[in-house]
This record gives structure tokens, C-alpha cells and sequence, in this order.
């Protein structure tokens, strides 16, 4: 039961990452000029897209988790640094905190991997 638990887990965590993503593409320009506002070039929205919805799918199938996730945990700390650390406004200071406790989640799964409902897990064979 626990590792259908941890399958729940992934999902739950890889979600806001794969809907975020998913949403910049249909809010491309506006997103691309929220990102510029802050210095950031416009171009790396493209790769911030592929990573939000590459890598949840696979923290959520369980292929590479480790790497996903490292990569997710370091996208997160990124943004919030970047994006969210006006801690006069409390909307920020909100996502700024969102966005380190999603980071955290993803230190975990770094540390521990993916459990029995992943791709990752091996499958045992007998020689005979």
C-alpha cells in the first residue's frame, strides 16, 4: 500500500509543474513578457516548458526520477529566487514558500527514488 501511496505522491507533486507548463504554452506572450519584466530573456521560456512537462512525466512514470527530479528541485529554487522574492508583496512571499516546499518534495524523491510503481523498479529474472 505504501508504494501505491508513493505513486499518489509523485503525481500529486508533478502535477502543478505539468499544468504550469501546459499553461504557458496557451499564455505564451503574456508569460514571455512577465519573464522579460523581471531581465529574463524571452527564450528561455521554451526550455522552462519542455522542463515543466518532461520532467513531471517522468516523475510520474518513474523513469530517471532521480534526474527529474533534481532538475525540478533546481527549477524551483531558480524561480522562486527569480520570480517570487518580493517579501513586501504576501502573494510572492506565498509563492516564493510554494515554490521551496516544492523543492523539498522533489529533495525527497532525489534522496529516495521512485518505489515499486515506476519504471525504474527492476524486474528480477531467473536463469535457468
Amino acid at each position: 500500500m505504501a508504494n501505491f501511496f508513493d505513486l499518489v505522491g509523485r503525481i500529486m507533486i508533478s502535477a502543478i509543474f505539468l499544468f504550469s507548463g501546459i499553461d504557458k504554452i496557451f499564455k505564451y506572450d503574456g508569460t514571455v513578457g512577465w519573464m522579460e519584466s523581471f531581465g529574463m530573456p524571452g527564450f528561455l521560456l521554451v526550455p522552462a516548458i519542455i522542463i515543466e512537462i518532461l520532467f513531471p512525466l517522468m516523475v510520474i512514470v518513474g523513469y530517471k526520477t532521480r534526474f527529474a527530479a533534481g532538475g525540478l528541485l533546481l527549477f524551483s529554487l531558480l524561480t522562486a529566487f527569480i520570480f517570487h522574492f518580493d517579501f513586501s508583496n504576501q502573494m510572492q512571499v506565498i509563492a516564493f514558500l510554494k515554490n521551496i516546499g516544492l523543492a523539498g518534495g522533489m529533495l525527497f524523491l532525489v534522496v529516495h527514488g521512485a518505489k515499486d510503481f515506476s519504471m525504474e523498479k527492476k524486474k528480477k529474472y531467473v536463469r535457468l
